[in-house]
């Protein structure tokens, strides 16, 4: 959440050194939605400055005209208060890099932000990279060929920032810039007020790099190799690699410099979290060199930078794979019992019960039905999982869940559904006549959906077993990845299709019948609850506009749930007018939920959560700060579309116990909130071999954590607390042996 903490996956503004982020978060959402679609209906919590104290921010253009077809610069111009700083595109370990969103008039267009050469910013053991005092990030604007001669011409700039000192707060503003168009045929006047900051600016740019650059990838260790033939290695002081793609080096790691007669070797610490060949190996190289009496800084761009040949990340041997497909089943099966799936539940039942009396061919099928359904979304979920990650977006488990736009179909569906079990409509009550063998088939496909949705629905829910899993999955080939994903989707499945294949079990279920409308009815209400929870969900990500959109989306299902109804039995003209009814009602959700992926919760109404009870909002350079101090730290990573993470906090961590044993010890409660997309908080799970949330850290005394389970109670967490300085590191891990 950069608008809670850091960008979302939905609401990165365009930003050229992240060019498939976007489009990924949509593909990703997209997907989801269509399997929805297939079955129908970090801020901080002390206090600190204002921002208007710690970041001054001024959109400024080089000429003070301009012309018609001629390129000019604007620059956005950043002063920080002295020790604080913003952050590069790669902002290192952590931070997040400022961003320009640009609105220009009909004909303009942006090029990408010109970023200056970065510093070094060392926080504990972390390494960040970014800016300190003032900053200004240039672009080059390109107006058109024809323009009316004396209109003045508006540039807006929505502008966001994560400045820090030793807490972070995100910042964000709109600046406008309005010029005069010079007339035609007369030169465009410099801006004498900014010559000199424009001409500071582009010095401080770094320069395209005049040799070859080429990166070879070993198992642990990178080796950029730079044909800067010529150098004289007395003279060379330091080199310094700052690499574009932020997974690609440890940044902390020391890079060991060689000078030869063919140029210049940087021997680098690979990424733990880069398990294939980088897509991305530029960046900014930063030379010092002696120079007479002085030393000079020089930095170029590495663009094209070869890749060697990358050495192939180690395949987990038979049993490990085994052993992940057998925790995921495992975890898969206790999903049934977990709160997010209960809604589906009723469905469920009333399914059971009206095939008990059919056949057992017919029975069978519908479990086989149901099974494929389920595995086809985790199938679709895990593809495209998967290829997000392969393309460099940092997501886990449940990422779709961080796009409201995704929520909030999910709770139109559900709501839907719930409709419909509310009487309200019926779903193929028009095709009563068409035959018997259309009503069973049609049946299939219910079942079918079923299935989808069960999987849709299960995924804010994390069982025992199913994160250590998932987490290995992530880390292996795509095949071992989707097989162990396949094994999670068949324990979901597996306690309805042994029932399904032991019809014997059925005939202890009672008998359909009148009472099955009444039970039917009932059921609703658990899938309306769902739905209250997804809206309070959505009300994290968006605005108090956005919310009121989506309640009033809720309206428009249920109006268009009644006129289909009324459309069934009335007549031609009522019928069209009905149908039509439905037609906009489903196209003004459909608006409802095009606009929520632009509407995003302010830093300040994102904070509220995190700024409740003990808690201070993670960022690595707190966490860092803390246990440089020597002071015990708990680290809660959550989110608010997760039912287990809620449940854990109800059932445990908010307890008076739980709560005072904290304080006794002295522990410092850190909360990431995963609610909508945080790269901090992915790499974090990855570290800790998890893909999605909850994830509970204990640090009791040294840099490695104790790593509590998913599922916990008082008692749990106050054992391990009293442990404190005494207590063994253990964590939750997959043996990745590799095969001989």
């Amino acid at each position: 959440m950069f608008r809670n903490f850091w960008a979302n996956i939905q609401t990165v503004p365009h930003n050229p050194s992240h060019p498939t982020r976007p489009r990924l978060a949509r593909f990703g959402m997209l997907a989801t939605v269509f399997g929805l679609a297939l079955c129908g209906p970090w801020a901080m919590a002390r206090a600190a400055p204002p921002m208007r104290e710690l970041v001054q921010a001024e959109l400024i253009a080089e000429p003070a005209a301009i012309r018609a077809g001629e390129p000019f610069l604007v620059g956005v111009r950043l002063r920080m208060k002295p020790h604080w700083h913003t952050y590069w595109r790669n902002p290192g370990d952590s931070g997040e890099a400022t961003s320009v969103k640009w609105t220009l008039p009909p004909g303009f267009a942006a090029g990408p932000i010109l970023w200056p050469t970065p510093s070094r910013l060392p926080v504990a053991h972390l390494m960040n990279f970014g800016y300190e005092g003032e900053t200004v990030l240039l672009a080059e604007m390109r107006p058109p060929a024809v323009m009316a001669a004396g209109r003045p011409v508006e540039i807006k700039a929505d502008v966001s920032w994560l400045v820090c000192e030793k807490e972070c707060i995100p910042g964000e503003t709109a600046l406008v810039l309005t010029l005069p168009a010079a007339a035609s045929g007369a030169a465009a006047p410099p801006n004498q007020a900014s010559r000199a900051i424009f001409d500071a600016a582009r010095a401080a740019l770094p320069n395209p790099a005049p040799w070859g650059a080429r990166l070879q990838v070993g198992q642990d260790s990178l080796t950029l190799q730079i044909d800067a033939r010529g150098l004289k290695a007395d003279t060379i002081r330091s080199a310094y690699f700052f690499p574009f793609a932020e997974t690609l080096v440890q940044h902390a790691a020391p890079q060991q410099l060689g000078i030869t007669a063919d140029g210049l070797t940087l021997r680098l610490s690979r990424n733990a979290l880069a398990t294939t060949a980088p897509r991305e190996a530029g960046g900014v190289l930063l030379i010092e060199e002696a120079l007479g009496g002085t030393t000079a800084r020089q930095a170029f761009t590495l663009a094209n930078v070869g890749v060697g040949q990358a050495a192939t990340p180690p395949t987990a041997s038979i049993a490990a794979i085994l052993q992940a497909a057998l925790l995921a089943l495992a975890g898969g099966v206790i999903l049934n019992l977990m709160p997010c799936v209960f809604p589906v539940l009723s469905i469920k039942v009333m399914g059971l019960i009206e095939h008990a009396g059919e056949t057992r061919e017919s029975v069978r099928r519908h479990g086989l039905a149901y099974t494929a359904g389920v595995l086809g979304a985790f199938a679709m979920l895990g593809v495209v999982l998967l290829a997000v990650r392969a393309a460099g977006a940092e997501v886990g488990w449940g990422f779709q869940l961080q796009s409201p736009v995704t929520v909030a179909l999910l709770a139109y569906v559900l709501f839907a559904m719930g409709l419909s079990l509310s009487g309200v409509y019926h779903m193929g009550g028009s095709l009563q006549g068409i035959g018997r063998g259309l009503a069973v088939r049609s049946g299939l496909v219910g079942s079918f959906c079923t299935g989808v949705l069960a999987a849709v629905v299960a995924t804010p829910c994390t069982a025992p077993f199913m994160a250590t899993a998932v987490g290995f999955a992530l880390t292996q080939p795509p095949i071992v990845a989707l097989s162990v994903i396949l094994a999670l989707g068949l324990g979901l499945a597996l306690p309805f299709l042994v029932l399904t294949l032991a019809p014997q079990l059925l005939g202890r279920l009672p008998r359909p019948g009148p009472w099955m409308e009444t039970l039917k009815q009932l059921m609703a209400f658990p899938v309306y609850a769902t739905v209250a929870w997804l809206v309070w969900v959505l009300a994290q990500q968006v605005g108090p506009a956005g919310l009121l959109a989506a309640l009033v989306g809720l309206v428009l299902i249920a109006l268009a749930a009644w006129s289909f109804n009324v459309a069934q039995t009335a007549r031609p003209v009522a019928r069209r007018v009905a149908l039509g009814a439905v037609t906009a009602s489903i196209l003004g959700t459909g608006a409802v939920v095009a606009g929520l992926a632009q509407d995003r919760a302010g830093p300040a109404a994102l904070s509220q959560s995190a700024s409740a009870a003990a808690y201070e909002h993670f960022s690595q350079q707190r966490l860092a700060e803390l246990l440089a101090g020597n002071r015990p730290v708990f680290v809660n990573m959550t989110a608010a579309w997760c039912i287990t993470c809620l449940v854990n906090e109800h059932a445990a961590l908010a307890t008076a116990s739980v709560r005072s044993a904290f304080a006794a010890k002295n522990v410092a409660q850190l909360k990431g909130d995963w609610t909508n997309r945080n790269p901090e908080i992915t790499r974090i799970l990855e570290k800790h071999g998890r893909s999605g949330v909850p994830l509970y850290l204990l640090y009791a005394g040294g840099p490695d954590p104790i790593v509590l389970p998913q599922i916990l109670t008082p008692a749990i967490v106050l054992g391990e607390i009293e442990r404190i300085g005494a207590a063994p590191q253990r964590r939750a891990s997959l043996s990745i042996a590799t095969k001989e």
